[in-house]
Parts: structure tokens; sequence; C-alpha cells
């Protein structure tokens, strides 16, 4: 019983605090912008990736975005919309750890020989580290796992990020 009530208590004392501690580009009402690039492969063929993305505090180190990225230089055409929540850890300045949920609906065209290709959905979860580069941009580098599910198969893939962004 005491071990529970401890440990309500700790958890109640670190979310006020980092609630608290919030500021600069992580604090509620504030709006980030950002792009990413990258290369991804699939169906055997490798592809650019470009992507905006767009965050919104609801809280103080919680935000939830939008972001869309377009798959380029190859057959089928691909392209992706995703909403994801983040929650920022506010251990210390300017590094803040992070963790996140998302969702992703994959839009997919034909291969442009007659063949099509189904939608399909994801979701998953973010870890990592963002750093504080000015009081109104950040960079952050983590690792992502997905996991995609038709019904039928299920595949899990992780793969490293780094993205950056501008906030006001």
């Amino acid at each position: 019983m005491k071990k529970q009530i401890f440990k309500r208590v700790t958890m109640a004392l670190l979310l006020s605090a980092s609630l608290a501690s919030a500021g600069g580009v992580f604090s509620i009402g504030h709006k980030n912008f950002g792009l990413t690039m990258g290369q991804d492969s699939a169906y055997g063929n490798n592809y650019s990736v470009l992507g905006l993305n767009a965050h919104y505090f609801v809280a103080d180190n919680i935000s939830v975005g939008a972001s869309y990225s377009l798959w380029l230089g190859d057959d089928p055409t691909i392209s992706q919309l995703t909403v994801p929540v983040t929650y920022y850890i506010p251990l210390s300045m300017p590094f803040r750890p992070y963790v996140g949920a998302f969702y992703s609906h994959t839009f997919m065209g034909d291969n442009g020989h007659g063949v099509e290709y189904d939608d399909s959905d994801s979701y998953g979860g973010r870890v990592g580290m963002s750093m504080i580069t000015s009081p109104n941009s950040y960079v952050s580098f983590g690792w992502v796992q997905e996991v995609y599910d038709d019904g039928v198969n299920k595949k899990s893939r992780g793969y490293p990020e780094v993205s950056g962004g501008i906030s006001f």
C-alpha cells in the first residue's frame, strides 16, 4: 500500500514539475514547423522522401501535429499523412528527451504499368533527444518503431530519425 502511494505521489510530482518547467519552443501555444528529407525503399525501389510537418503545443511539453511526406523517384507513387503526439521531458536545458506515438495513412498510386497497390495504415512510437539551438529552433535525433498491419500480415521496422524545426 505504501509503495502504491509513493509511486502515485512521485509520478504526480514529476508530471507537475515537467509541466511547470516548460519554456521556449516546447511551451503551450507554440507552433513548430519543419522539413524532413531522407531515403527509403519499398516494393524493391529506392525513393527520396521529402516532407513538411507542423506541431502545436496543446500543453507545455505536449505537441499534436500533422505531417505529409512525398516519396519521389520511382513507381508506384507514394505519399503519407501522419498524425503524431509527442511529450518532451524537460530534464535540462538545452536538451529534451522525447517520447511519442503516431498513426499514418499511406496513399499508393499505380506503378505506371497498370498494377495498383492498396493504401495502408501504420502506427508506432518514437523516442529521442531534442536540442534547443536558439530561442526559436531545435534539432532532434531519435529512433522510430513502426508497425504495419493490414489484417493479414503484421510487420514492424525501426529506423533512425533526424529532424529540425522553427517555432513561434
